[in-house]
């Protein structure tokens, strides 16, 4: 497959292959990251206060071990898949109707990114608030499993959900932020739309950093509302988590963890979408060979020799006759025979032969319309 042929993936990709890589991508930004979002959610605690990365990774490690930064990752990685395979699939497939109808592009990426967000925040919300209350100073769930069990028993399955709303809010100018960026940048640095992973990462990585930056204040209040911090009493909704982070810590309080979540977003995010890319590229690659795999009985009588050629006659061939047929720049050669024709593509010239059709009207598969160029 050539790099050229890249710029026509969205389009042919089939669903199977966008699920997999979008769920191929959400696993590794999450995983890759994941020790620096367990530093930026401690530090936009509002009960302790807020050190320095290195300082709250340097304590974590002292106290509760080497390995308490990756606490509650599995749960990341149970949610992360399906909601992303159904987030890039959602973005992918509204992009590409509403390019169909012609709409602006900038439009274009801000519904199709708000369709991928309400999908995808639907699945991993629950995963979103086991995972942080993991995260937490003094957790007092011992497991994944354990924590989803005691929030379900004490405060019902609408505790699961408590932050939806505050993560619609957040992640739908995030997300606005992140695609549009995104594609602002793959236009500028892969304006041929190739597979090009250093275009992906670049692009990726800007996008996470501008998103993350502006989106930060919500962020506070989602991970208050996700914890229910016992210091600063229940959380209801956002306006009050507003009230509290502003009463508790002032307006600087709306932006704790702002270098910890830039951090981890602009690197996670540029994982994501060279996973993605590159998953979706190489299986779209799988898939077209599969497809090429059936013109293997054409290709193979050509290569044998079994068509030769004499004064522009067919004097031996293993069909009745042999038509030839142009259609956008791909030349596809099928038997004429009593059953409808079956097209196949041949993807390069064999055995120095060229198969060509003279005339585009009043088809007539006869020999004359085959020319022999390996003489020439």
């Amino acid at each position: 497959m050539n790099f050229d042929d890249y710029e026509s993936l969205p389009e042919t990709t089939k669903l199977s292959i966008t699920l997999f890589a979008g769920a191929c991508a959400g696993i590794m930004e999450h995983i890759v990251m994941y020790p620096v979002d367990t530093i930026k959610t401690r530090m936009q605690s509002l009960s302790h206060a807020s050190n320095t990365i290195g300082g709250v990774l340097r304590d974590m490690i002292r106290q509760e071990g080497i390995l308490r930064p990756l606490r509650g990752a599995s749960a990341v990685v149970l949610g992360a898949g399906p909601a992303h395979a159904l987030y890039f699939s959602s973005y992918e497939f509204t992009k590409s109707s509403l390019a169909k109808l012609k709409i602006n592009d900038n439009i274009n990426y801000l519904i199709s990114a708000t369709s991928a967000t309400l999908i995808h925040d639907a699945i991993s919300n629950p995963t979103e608030v086991i995972k942080q209350r993991l995260q937490m100073y003094d957790s007092p769930y011992k497991s994944v499993t354990d924590c989803a069990r005691k929030v379900f028993k004490q405060e019902g399955f609408g505790a699961f959900y408590r932050s939806y709303t505050t993560q619609l809010v957040m992640n739908l100018p995030y997300q606005a932020i992140h695609f549009s960026t995104y594609e602002f940048f793959q236009e500028i640095l892969n304006k041929e739309k190739k597979y090009s992973p250093l275009a992906h990462v670049v692009a990726g990585g800007a996008a996470g950093a501008a998103a993350a930056a502006f989106t930060t204040p919500l962020d506070v209040c989602k991970t208050l509302l996700n914890t229910q911090e016992q210091g600063v009493g229940t959380t209801k909704g956002l306006f009050d988590a507003i009230r509290k982070v502003y009463r508790v810590a002032g307006m600087s309080g709306f932006f704790k963890g702002l270098q910890a979540r830039v951090l981890y977003q602009m690197p996670a995010t540029a994982v994501c979408w060279s996973t993605y890319e590159f998953f979706k590229y190489l299986l779209h690659n799988n898939e077209r060979n599969k497809s090429l795999s059936l013109t293997s009985p054409v290709v193979a009588a050509t290569n044998s020799s079994q068509l030769s050629f004499e004064d522009n006659k067919l004097t031996k061939a293993p069909f009745h006759h042999l038509n030839v047929i142009q259609k956008d720049s791909i030349t596809s050669i099928h038997a004429a025979t009593s059953s409808p024709p079956y097209p196949r593509e041949l993807p390069a010239m064999s055995s120095g032969i060229v198969y060509a059709h003279h005339t585009m009207h009043d088809f007539n598969p006869s020999a004359s319309q085959l020319t022999d160029f390996r003489s020439t």
